[in-house]
């Protein structure tokens, strides 16, 4: 994998780091989240990418200590990639993603959680806005929580690959 983590300490920094191509490229997508992420999610650096996380004044403990991550944006070396941790707990999201990526005639090339894309036309923006306004803060936490949560009815879909409703 070629991932680039950026040094930048807050989000116009890391913006302002990208080569042109790259920025016509993150630029749309990272206007497009700022428009529809769910109140409550904030954005921040972490993880040498742009994240839209939970701030632990709502989630304040975590299983690895650090905010949840709804989502996240990074300019990688040879494609850019949006990670969708909103999406990926939700086999519904899931597969209205697909569908509108399919119907757009567009190819979705995601793994679990990552969609890489090496230029915007490759992506589906209103798919991506539609799917991500689905997800509820709430409903996100409680997801991330249970999923995280050892035993639980969650944890044990988690580990069987299944994922929450």
């Amino acid at each position: 994998m070629n991932m680039v983590i950026s040094k930048a300490k807050t989000v116009t920094e890391y913006l302002e780091s990208l080569s042109e191509e790259q920025l016509g490229i993150i630029a749309p997508v990272h206007r497009m989240l700022l428009g529809k992420l769910p109140k409550g999610v904030v954005e921040v650096m972490n993880w040498g990418m742009i994240c839209y996380q939970i701030p632990f004044t709502l989630v304040p403990k975590t299983y690895n200590g650090q905010p949840l991550m709804f989502a996240a944006l990074a300019a990688q070396k040879n494609y850019c990639s949006l990670y969708m941790m909103s999406v990926y707990q939700n086999q519904k999201l899931v597969a209205d993603l697909q569908a509108g990526f399919e119907k757009a005639g567009k190819k979705l090339n995601m793994g679990k959680s990552c969609l890489r894309f090496k230029k915007l036309e490759d992506l589906h923006l209103p798919t991506l806005a539609k799917v991500i306004q689905k997800q509820s803060l709430k409903k996100f936490i409680d997801c991330s929580l249970a999923l995280a949560s050892p035993g639980s009815a969650a944890s044990k879909k988690k580990a069987s690959g299944k994922q929450c409703k």
